[in-house]
């Protein structure tokens, strides 16, 4: 049975805990509906204790969601490897002539989800920058998609990727996804993000959207109804003051079309890739990361744990520390796994569960626009079936 998955916030630090000036001075602002600054972002981000950071951002999450962490069904399905770009972060992009490189037909794609079908509600799906694919390619995905599945919610493609097809196809932006949402695409998943510093990008994507033009794709979408997670891949060659610049930027936009529905930070993950100079996260920075997210993200709905790229450890203790999503069951992921991840991909509902239940907190089963919840415990909870383990 679904429901409405309302909550009642508690008020204030009624536990009266002794804190750092800094931090005590931002809860108080946040308990009074108030918006940590740039500055005073940086200033907790650099020195706040890990402790009373995660405390204040595990604060904020609570006054949204109590004691909810949230988690949906779904499947990953990257539609090619093929990319005319070559970001040397990305450890998944092949050439057209690689002997791994591969490219879906819609057939195919749906034969990837035909097996778990009644068992998950989302496909979640991005790839490369095909070279030949023009809008109509996609658009018979999301119908075939549609008139087989019509349960699933499809969640597809980065910022990047309606660009490519916009160019491709000789539309515009906005004409591009009214065609996409039309055939059946639900959401923006929001990859692609990076670091909305163009000096960063220059560096490390150079040839992808700049950041004003991932803002602007990411504003048309939520114009014509479509909403959209964003992202952060932080750990390339950024600074600590580019990745506050990074969520202000989206925390300004969220302030005109409140159409972001989620936040989700990730840590470069170095393997394979042309990027040496990457100054790679340990853990203590991952979670440092996702509980400054949420205290400045103030109007960002929700933050994910993104196991799939930190693992089920880092992931359990940032729904202590700001996140109140891990995302899904996920059953097939190329992206990170090919940039060294190796969080396991046969994780059903009942793992989800108890990773949530061993961190004190209550599963929450979603929709992929977060209008649905389905509470569960590892009582009531079948066991899906599942894909086999890649790689």
């Amino acid at each position: 049975m679904w429901d409405s998955g309302a909550y009642t916030p508690p008020i204030g630090n009624s536990a009266g805990i002794a804190l750092s000036s800094s931090v005590n001075e931002a809860w108080e602002i946040l308990a009074n509906g108030g918006r940590i600054d740039i500055d005073h972002g940086l200033d907790l981000y650099q020195h706040a204790s890990i402790n009373e950071l995660g405390m204040l951002a595990h604060y904020v999450k609570r006054q949204k969601h109590g004691d909810n962490i949230h988690f949906n069904l779904n499947l990953h399905v990257n539609t090619t490897n093929i990319c005319v770009l070559a970001c040397r972060f990305c450890a998944f992009r092949k050439g057209s002539r690689h002997k791994d490189a591969y490219a879906l037909s819609t057939h195919e794609y749906l034969e990837r989800v035909r097996p778990i079908s009644d068992t998950i509600d989302e496909v979640h799906s991005v790839g490369g920058l095909h070279p030949e694919w023009t809008v109509e390619h996609y658009e018979e995905i999301y119908r075939a998609m549609k008139e087989e599945f019509p349960h699933i919610s499809v969640k597809s493609l980065t910022a990047v990727e309606v660009k490519h097809i916009s160019q491709r196809s000789g539309l515009s932006i906005r004409r591009t996804l009214e065609r996409l949402r039309d055939a059946g695409l639900d959401a923006l998943p929001g990859g692609g993000a990076e670091i909305l510093v163009d000096s960063v990008r220059d560096r490390i994507c150079r040839g992808k959207e700049s950041s004003q033009e991932y803002l602007t794709i990411h504003r048309t979408a939520h114009e014509i109804g479509i909403p959209t997670n964003c992202t952060m891949l932080f750990g390339t060659v950024e600074t600590l003051q580019d990745r506050i610049t990074h969520l202000d930027r989206l925390r300004s936009l969220q302030d005109d079309t409140s159409g972001f529905q989620c936040f989700v930070p990730y840590p470069f993950l170095p393997d394979k890739t042309r990027l040496p100079e990457a100054k790679i996260p340990k853990g203590m920075e991952v979670i440092r990361t996702i509980a400054i997210s949420r205290i400045m993200l103030d109007n960002i709905p929700h933050v994910k744990a993104y196991r799939m790229n930190i693992g089920d450890k880092l992931a359990s203790i940032g729904i202590l520390s700001g996140a109140d999503d891990i995302d899904g069951t996920v059953q097939r992921e190329e992206i990170m796994h090919s940039a060294g991840s190796s969080t396991p991909l046969n994780t059903g509902m009942q793992g989800l569960i108890r990773m949530i239940e061993s961190t004190g907190q209550k599963a929450l089963q979603r929709n992929t626009v977060y209008t649905k919840f389905k509470p569960h415990t590892l009582k009531n909870a079948p066991e899906p079936r599942t894909l086999p383990v890649v790689g």
